[in-house]
């Protein structure tokens, strides 16, 4: 049976269970879930670590890099996205190791942002000046938003820059996590966080194209992965379709 983790801003962390050992306790929606106690990452994971780090380092400029080329080479119309005032972004692609498998933390975005609002996303945003590089935004924005400190954090490399349609250069940086998670999500910019299991996402019957009709009457083309009642589409859909051929090209499962 899947086991779904869900993380909710201000909500219960943990209770005990009767066994009288602590279990991390979710309330998401007045519904309470309880995962049983964390167990060790098998060993052999380490390997598929230093694998992908590796594989990282050979892929660069061969996965989708914009909202615009998504549209255009999948049937859509022109998104008129280009040009060279993108704003520099970076994103924290984390993959979480459970004992069942790798897992990808995601987050829906709170419905009054100004940017991608009640959309499912990385955690992340945009470059400030005093970041030293893309690794250091996608984590100092991982920790302003979710709580995840950069020390449960192994940095295995970076996917392929992605040029969003609102203006952002955004750079994904991968990052193997050890649990547990004391995630501390911040209700201004998060409603939830959520884990994926890797596998779902490697699984190319769950990737869909689709159509949508922009404000100015145009046909928009992306890409997307429902997952359950999470609508996973656009920038955030695609640098999870790159990172899936990246693992598939160096034979990389979960």
């Amino acid at each position: 049976m899947e086991q779904r983790r869900i993380f909710s801003p201000g909500l219960l962390r943990w209770q005990r269970g009767g066994d009288g050992r602590r279990h991390d306790a979710l309330r998401v929606f007045g519904e309470t879930l309880l995962s049983p106690p964390q167990e060790p990452v098998l060993q052999e994971r380490s390997w598929s670590r230093e694998r992908l780090r590796t594989a990282l380092r050979q892929t660069q400029g061969v996965g989708w890099g914009s909202d615009e080329g998504v549209s255009r080479r999948l049937g859509g119309e022109s998104l008129g996205a280009e040009g060279d005032t993108a704003r520099p972004a970076a994103v924290l692609v984390p993959l979480v190791e459970r004992p069942e498998g790798l897992n990808v933390l995601l987050t829906r975005r709170t419905a009054h942002l100004a940017h991608h609002a009640g959309q499912i996303a990385f955690p992340g945003g945009r470059a400030e000046a005093s970041d030293p590089s893309p690794e250091a935004t996608a984590l100092r924005e991982a920790f302003e938003e979710t709580g995840l400190g950069g020390e449960s954090v192994d940095i295995l490399g970076r996917l392929d820059d992605y040029r969003t349609v609102t203006g952002f250069h955004v750079t994904p940086v991968v990052g193997a996590v050890t649990p547990p998670l004391d995630l501390r999500l911040d209700p201004h910019e998060v409603a939830i966080a959520f884990e994926v299991p890797l596998a779902f996402i490697l699984d190319e019957s769950n990737h869909r194209r689709e159509v949508r009709e922009t404000p100015r009457g145009g046909r928009r083309a992306y890409f997307a992965i429902p997952y359950h009642e999470h609508y996973i589409w656009g920038a955030t859909a695609a640098m999870l379709i790159n990172l899936c051929a990246v693992m598939r090209r160096e034979g990389l499962g979960v």
